[in-house]
């Protein structure tokens, strides 16, 4: 791989603005031509047009798509004005994100002929390049700034080169050539691997995540910042070798359900597996199957294999050692960083790890490179974490590409680290963080643990439910025209008309999302947040449980914006142990809904179907001087409350009623006014450029003695 240089993915900080504009230029074209290369490998046509796996579509379509992709960002980025192919640009636009291993794609595409993409490749080459020249560049490159699009298409295109050689290597041989520049590490099939053994990894405190500011490109699942305290563990010194796997299968592990989950279990059936997908049995030994080539098999060489059969492995392992064998996750993944003292790669020279091309187009034995106790932290294959990915507190999605990570917070695409031997740019780095759903192949393969359960972050998907989502907003989002977040303001009203009852109990009706109840809860011992919407109480009570909520607003059509909160970010961390969210109905309370010395009902009378039997028995639920507050925009709606139970907004006998004068007739007996009725105004976000401005009446009433 000499003819490639060893340049990393370019540090954005340079002396000069010329200097930084030489240097993303010099990268660009680098990427360029190693991913045209990598294509020489294609021996014939049918090589572009057949896909190498179903799930896939044909290599044509990425020998397409990473030229595109500049494009559909520099137009979003400003930089551009016109479209050099609306009909490529459309057609490469969007891969194939298989949502299971046989969510097969049988469509049909009209591909347009090799050399016809090729010459686009050259336009996409000459406007970038011309827009690398002409642009007027800082010292340092921000996301802010419109040439991150370029950094970020260099880096795309980085993950497409290793995407690519995977499919290259799932494609028949038949229709590939060796190639010089893409030829690999000298393999030793007579060498036996080395035996493996557990090492000792002491108790650690990480931290992870990158600040916005970090001069090196990151995608957005590296900003925030993560700490974990990560308990003392073991782990194996070498990567699984082809022959410490091969013990599994002689164990018929592949036929054994106790090994496999039910996902795993599914996959294997389905996709009748016996080996590893790049294992080859042929006239009686096992061959490896490279880019373009079969090889007898490097016994000494990392096995790759998917997430499922990593996991069954392990469990195998597990039940032949008596020791509680996984896969590690991230966390640990990042304790054996810390505890081999490792640094990012060197800029000028090669890399001390299998990583970058440095070394050849393809693994090499488990025992070549060490780092500390142990070897291949980095490089070499990628390694399968038990860490679904999840955002870092802090995370905030790009505009240029914001939907580059939240699909894959869903528990199921797991992160896998290191790097590979084609791991290149922002790939090679120790914060880069990519994932990828259980049944994917990669040049990925493992390191098992011994330890504890272990310690997963809780699943980060974004709520997408328009109403659910609004709420979120509505409690947790900004300020909108100067108006005051409202469940914060009554809670904080609430607490000022209190006067020197106790404060130990609290019960916010109609809760929704959580915000009245746990600024509350900054003064209450207890705070019981009550809703009639077990979809809200679920927001509500995940926000306590895990810290964190995510959620999905609209925009503008189809356009959406990403969000997420936090209760560190609040300052809400201490009072969130003091509320327990419960479902409920206003007009049937539990029996143990009383002895309250607060009561805050914000919004929920115009919402009930028979208010006046709440209002009826609510002061059998507060202390004795206990305080009820009530809020309320009086938007009698027959959806919500038939005509005959509304409390005001009628004429009776000629005279108009409003609701004000009925809550004082029926409050009366038990309660007497605590302050004046005033208007408190809400702002509510339905999208980027629409929003409902509402004034609520709020009224305060003491439970007479």
């Amino acid at each position: 791989m000499s003819r490639f240089p060893s340049q990393r993915t370019p540090c954005l900080q340079a002396e000069s603005p010329q200097i930084l504009q030489n240097r993303i230029l010099h990268n660009f074209h680098e990427s360029m031509d190693i991913y045209e290369s990598l294509f020489q490998i294609l021996a014939c046509e049918d090589a572009w047009y057949q896909k190498s796996i179903p799930l896939r579509h044909p290599l044509i379509f990425y020998w397409g798509h990473t030229a595109t992709f500049y494009i559909n960002k520099l137009i979003l980025a400003g930089l551009i004005q016109q479209r050099l192919n609306p009909l490529f640009e459309s057609m490469f636009a969007v891969g194939v994100d298989e949502m299971s291993w046989d969510d097969l794609d049988d469509r049909h595409y009209e591909w347009p002929a090799v050399e016809d993409v090729t010459r686009y490749r050259k336009q996409v080459r000459q406007t970038v390049a011309s827009i690398v020249n002409e642009l007027e560049w800082p010292s340092t490159l921000t996301p802010e700034h419109p040439g991150w699009a370029i950094v970020m298409g260099i880096e795309h295109e980085r993950i497409h080169l290793e995407t690519s050689s995977v499919l290259i290597r799932q494609q028949k041989l038949h229709w590939l050539r060796p190639h010089p520049d893409w030829q690999p590490s000298s393999p030793a099939s007579a060498v036996p691997a080395p035996l493996n053994s557990l090492i000792d990894v002491p108790a650690a405190t990480v931290e992870c995540g990158l600040s916005r500011l970090t001069p090196w490109y990151a995608w957005d699942n590296e900003w925030g910042h993560h700490q974990a305290n990560v308990p003392a563990f073991a782990a194996a010194r070498y990567l699984t070798s082809n022959e410490e796997f091969l013990a599994f299968i002689k164990a018929d592990g592949y036929n054994n359900d106790n090994y496999w989950d039910k996902e795993g279990l599914d996959w294997r059936r389905f996709a009748q597996a016996k080996h590893p997908s790049f294992w080859v049995f042929h006239q009686n030994q096992w061959k490896l199957r490279l880019l373009a080539e079969e090889i007898p098999m490097p016994w000494n060489w990392p096995v790759e294999v998917n997430y499922h059969e990593a996991a069954a492995f392990c469990r195998w392992k597990a039940q032949e050692t008596g020791s509680p064998i996984r896969l590690p996750t991230e966390d640990e993944w990042f304790c054996l960083v810390q505890h081999s003292r490792l640094s990012e790669l060197p800029t000028d020279s090669k890399a001390w790890a299998n990583i970058h091309l440095d070394h050849g187009a393809s693994p090499c034995a488990v025992d070549l490179f060490a780092m500390g106790d142990f070897f291949d932290i980095v490089g070499n294959v990628w390694q399968w974490t038990e860490t679904p990915i999840y955002p870092y507190p802090g995370f905030q999605v790009h505009p240029l590409y914001d939907d580059f990570s939240t699909p894959t917070f869903d528990g199921k695409h797991h992160l896998i680290k290191g790097g590979s031997w084609i791991s290149m740019g922002n790939e090679a780095r120790l914060s880069a963080r990519y994932a990828f759903r259980k049944h994917f192949f990669q040049h990925c393969g493992f390191r098992y643990v011994s330890g504890g359960p272990a310690i997963l972050p809780p699943i980060s998907r974004y709520e997408s439910d328009l109403l659910a989502a609004q709420y979120a907003e509505f409690h947790y989002g900004p300020d909108y025209f100067g108006v005051n977040n409202f469940p914060k303001k009554i809670a904080e009203l609430a607490l000022s008309h209190l006067g020197d009852q106790p404060r130990i109990r609290a019960l916010d009706l109609g809760c929704a999302t959580g915000r009245t109840a746990l600024e509350l809860a900054r003064s209450f011992e207890q705070v019981n947040g009550v809703d009639f919407s077990a979809r809200l109480i679920d927001l509500a009570d995940q926000l306590t449980r895990t810290g964190q909520l995510h959620y999905v607003l609209p925009e503008e059509g189809d356009l959406v914006e990403y969000r997420e909160i936090s209760l560190e970010q609040l300052d809400l961390t201490q009072a969130a142990s003091r509320v327990q969210f419960l479902q409920g109905d206003a007009c049937n309370l539990n029996a143990r809904h009383q002895g309250y010395n607060l009561i805050v009902a914000a919004n929920l009378i115009d919402r009930l179907y028979q208010p006046r039997i709440f209002l009826d028995h609510i002061h059998e639920r507060l202390c004795p001087g206990g305080l009820l507050v009530l809020t309320s925009p009086y938007t009698w709606l027959e959806e919500h409350t038939e005509r005959t139970y509304w409390l005001g907004g009628f004429k009776r006998d000629g005279e108009s009623v409003t609701t004000l004068q009925t809550l004082q007739s029926i409050l009366e007996p038990h309660f007497e006014s605590a302050a004046p009725a005033e208007n408190i105004p809400f702002v509510i976000r339905e999208t980027a450029r629409k929003f409902q401005h509402v004034v609520a009446q709020a009224t305060y009433w003491r439970r007479r003695t």
